[in-house]
């Protein structure tokens, strides 16, 4: 089985139904890579909506709610690792947190600039993951930089924290690969 097929099992398999009680457990089914890409591409997808609703008018608030759901999310995170776990878990918890606790920052970043519109930049210079399903597969995209994600192997490693100078250094690295250079 491949990292692709892994991952697009661990998207699919994503808890949709209680997530905070039903994530803990999903969380340790897959290789930790799988899973930091899933949690992304969910991401990605609950902020579009949030965002559709707001653009289309039919929730105004859709953002500040998904953002107090982060919130919440990222609080049962901390409780769990806090629990008898592995190593590996414990790493790969680690390196989830550091990615949501970003994610819940851009998010109040897009609150807090009003962004109400999927269409809005400061939404698409976001680091983002798609699933596409035309092409089965991973896409990532930052403005109009598009590249299918490329499942090299990345371990289960302790990941730093995201800084603006990370997120202007991921604009920069996009946008220079979409140019060819």
């Amino acid at each position: 089985t491949s990292l692709l097929d892994k991952t697009r099992e661990s998207i699919v398999t994503y808890p949709r139904d209680n997530i905070l009680a039903n994530r803990s457990k999903w969380f340790f089914q897959y290789p930790a890579q799988c899973v930091l890409a899933a949690d992304l591409e969910v991401w990605t997808r609950e902020v579009t909506k949030a965002l559709e609703k707001m653009s289309q008018g039919t929730d105004p608030f859709a953002l500040k709610y998904y953002l107090s759901f982060m919130k919440e999310q990222i609080d049962c995170m901390v409780d769990l690792v806090r629990t008898d776990l592995s190593t590996l878990q414990h790493t790969l918890l680690g390196a989830l947190i550091v990615l949501d606790v970003h994610a819940k920052d851009v998010v109040e970043q897009l609150v807090k600039e009003n962004c109400s519109s999927p269409n809005d930049f400061e939404w698409s210079r976001q680091l983002r993951y798609y699933w596409q399903e035309d092409l089965d597969n991973l896409v990532v995209r930052q403005t109009n930089a598009q590249f299918i994600y490329g499942y090299e192997y990345l371990g289960n490693t302790p990941r730093l924290v995201i800084t603006p100078l990370t997120d202007k250094c991921y604009l920069t690295l996009t946008g220079a690969l979409h140019l060819h250079y």
